[in-house]
């Protein structure tokens, strides 16, 4: 298959907040361009991006996976649905014979185990580590282990069944696993190679960190009473962020395989997985501190590019960080970008091969709607990006 690269480039600004904290509390913070910048890790959101598929529904719980040490329990949980006549305990058993089988190592934490001796319930084993598992798969180690239940040990040493609950396992892969990929410690031939790569956001200015110092009042103190019930400082900034993330579609496609559901085009499933993407990645948000920033905000603009070349982030525009000599950082943040991406694109890009949709808000980023498609909303963008991959892989390789 051809290559295929999915480009998503976003700015967003951010007002006061503490969206990705670091081991002291204080917002991440990345030196570029000689200049302490705002940081926002690549891991905080790949894991906003892949929630919101199910929070905004954007795809069928059946097209999504579990990452959790708790698979055993999760496992239970679909047998006993099931076969309800399999007590707790005895579902535990099953689900924890069954994930072994599969090659991977669980145990009983001590605190679990404890706590289980004091009450006289049942303690459930537990991964080593955190272990990603589509929906699909979970369902079918659930169904082997009920077809087996009568002697489950037995059942697993026959050659045909241990075979099959790999198969399961590293077959039919859900969305999410198809676009961040999959890495399990003991078990190698189960990692699955990410089809998505996320940049850290970084601000396109100098970013300085700030505290801010707050007290609480006891509502139940007098007026006899002085002085706070609680003190502390939080530590907080602000930022217009350059967002990146390059997805490979070929890889998605690859990861995808026949999909995961019968009977409809090889290209569907890949549409939808893209579509997806591209809306959760733009309209996401990590929630650090949410609840003391409230830092709901969104782009003020996203550039999308389908090309063939390998992928190219912008954010060398803004190595000479933006001064704001204008009152604020988006307007020069896109005009950079405006005059940058045309630039390196006659350089190293394939104009012949590649295009260009623009998402914009406001007079701020008006320059951005000349270097592509200009679009009016993100279901527009979405769509159009959707339909543009279809065609591309359905084109002869």
């Amino acid at each position: 298959m051809t290559r295929i690269f999915l480009d998503v480039h976003a700015l967003q600004t951010v007002p006061p907040s503490n969206i990705n904290r670091d081991d002291t509390g204080a917002p991440k913070t990345a030196l570029y361009g000689g200049v302490p910048r705002a940081r926002v890790s690549s891991q905080a959101w790949k894991r906003a991006t892949r929630t919101y598929f199910d929070d905004e529904h954007l795809l069928e719980p059946s097209e999504l996976g579990v990452r959790t040490k708790k698979v055993v329990e999760v496992i239970a949980e679909r047998i006993t649905a099931l076969d309800p006549s399999l007590g707790e305990e005895a579902a535990l058993a099953l689900a924890d014979e069954t994930v072994k089988a599969a090659g991977l190592k669980t145990e009983v934490p001590k605190r679990k185990a404890e706590a289980a001796k004091e009450s006289g319930g049942v303690a459930a084993p537990e991964a080593k580590y955190l272990v990603f598992l589509s929906a699909r798969q979970l369902d079918g180690l659930a169904r082997l282990a009920v077809e087996g239940a009568a002697d489950i040990a037995a059942f697993l040493k026959e050659k045909k069944n241990k075979e099959q609950v790999k198969e399961i396992a590293d077959s039919r892969h859900s969305v999410d696993i198809a676009l961040f990929g999959r890495m399990v410690a003991d078990a190698a031939d189960y990692n699955v190679d990410a089809a998505v790569q996320v940049a850290h956001a970084i601000s396109v200015h100098r970013v300085e960190t700030e505290s801010d110092y707050y007290t609480a009042v006891d509502d139940q103190n007098t007026d006899e009473e002085t002085g706070a019930g609680m003190i502390g400082t939080v530590d907080f900034n602000s930022a217009t962020l350059y967002r990146y993330a390059a997805l490979g579609v070929h890889q998605l496609a690859d990861n995808l395989g026949q999909g995961l559901r019968e009977d409809e085009p090889r290209t569907e499933p890949v549409r939808r997985a893209v579509e997806a993407f591209v809306h959760s990645f733009v309209a996401s948000l990590p929630t650090g501190k949410i609840n003391t920033f409230g830092h709901h905000t969104l782009p003020d603009a996203v550039v999308v590019k389908l090309r063939t070349t390998r992928p190219i982030s912008f954010v060398a525009a803004f190595e000479d960080p933006i001064r704001g000599d204008q009152g604020g950082h988006v307007r020069e943040a896109s005009d950079r970008l405006a005059a940058y991406i045309p630039d390196i694109e006659r350089a190293y890009g394939d104009a012949d091969s590649t295009l260009t949709w623009v998402l914009r808000v406001g007079p701020n980023t008006l320059k951005l709607g000349d270097i592509g498609t200009e679009v009016g909303a993100l279901g527009d963008l979405v769509t159009a990006v959707g339909q543009a991959v279809t065609e591309r892989l359905d084109k002869p390789a």
